[in-house]
């Protein structure tokens, strides 16, 4: 596993310190798109993405889906909207936060806290799903354990992760993996192995997993172009990206060694499913 250090705390300040820069990059969905076609927009493939997660974590009308990492909302509104779901989202970054509120109405909710610290009852879920989110837990393997502890027996699990190769080079490991991880305030990247580790340590039965880097991996010469534009057009990015003082600002030459990653096979792009056992 590729790993650096991180806190709650510095990937609260992280998201908030590039809330702008996000917001422009990405809109209400903080996390990759799906091309299917290639002919998608880039709202089309953020959109298709969310409902390949809710393929996957079978979500029904009236269903109880918790939302872990949920940024700006843009998923589980989707779900409350799309699939009849009552949703919670929970988010550490204040920012995402005030953003996912300012949409109104009584569901989705959301919450403002640490995934590691939460209080949510046990068995009280249908379906739990992580969007890039467990790479930025400090522990990823209680993480997963604690989404196992929240979902009732026969509950699903659906998580998206970035994450490294089955073997990457040396090299790779140090101009690419390990400065993602320091610049992108995640704790790490595991492996598929050690995410299938996670899950069944978790008690849960794996029940699939789709490797899709080849069909997200356009996200990022997106990204790259977006933030070329947006710094001559934009005085407030161009403010951030050249004030020395911004500490966050390195996240866009990130983009760069990200996209890097995926040409390379350095980093892959898995969606795991698991199921929690039934009782008897």
């Amino acid at each position: 596993m590729i790993s650096a250090a991180t806190t709650g705390e510095a990937v609260a300040s992280h998201y908030d310190e590039l809330d702008p820069f996000y917001r422009s990059l990405w809109g209400e969905h903080v996390h990759h798109g799906l091309w299917e076609s290639g002919r998608e927009s880039s709202v089309e493939a953020v959109t298709a993405l969310s409902r390949r997660v809710a393929l996957r974590a079978e979500i029904k009308p009236g269903q109880r889906v918790c939302d872990v990492g949920c940024g700006y909302g843009g998923t589980a509104r989707l779900l409350a909207r799309e699939y009849g779901a009552e949703v919670i989202g929970i988010t550490v970054s204040r920012k995402q936060y005030e953003g996912a509120l300012s949409e109104g109405g009584e569901n989705p909710r959301f919450l403002l806290g640490d995934w590691m610290e939460n209080d949510l009852p046990a068995e009280s879920f249908d379906a739990v799903i992580a969007i890039e989110s467990t790479e930025h837990l400090p522990d990823v393997a209680q993480g997963i354990r604690e989404m196992a502890r929240v979902l009732v027996p026969g509950g699903r699990l659906a998580i998206c992760a970035w994450m490294a190769g089955p073997a990457p080079k040396k090299w790779e490991r140090r101009h690419l993996l390990e400065p993602i991880c320091r610049e992108g305030c995640l704790v790490g990247m595991g492996n598929e192995a050690d995410y299938q580790k996670w899950i069944a340590d978790a008690g849960l039965s794996l029940t699939g997993s789709e490797n899709l880097s080849n069909k997200v991996r356009r996200t990022w010469p997106t990204c790259i172009w977006r933030t070329m534009v947006s710094f001559f057009e934009d005085e407030e990015t161009r403010r951030f990206l050249l004030d020395d003082h911004e500490r966050n600002r390195v996240f866009a030459l990130t983009l760069m060694r990200i996209w890097m990653a995926y040409l390379t096979g350095a980093m892959q792009y898995v969606i795991f499913s698991a199921e929690k056992p039934a009782k008897g």
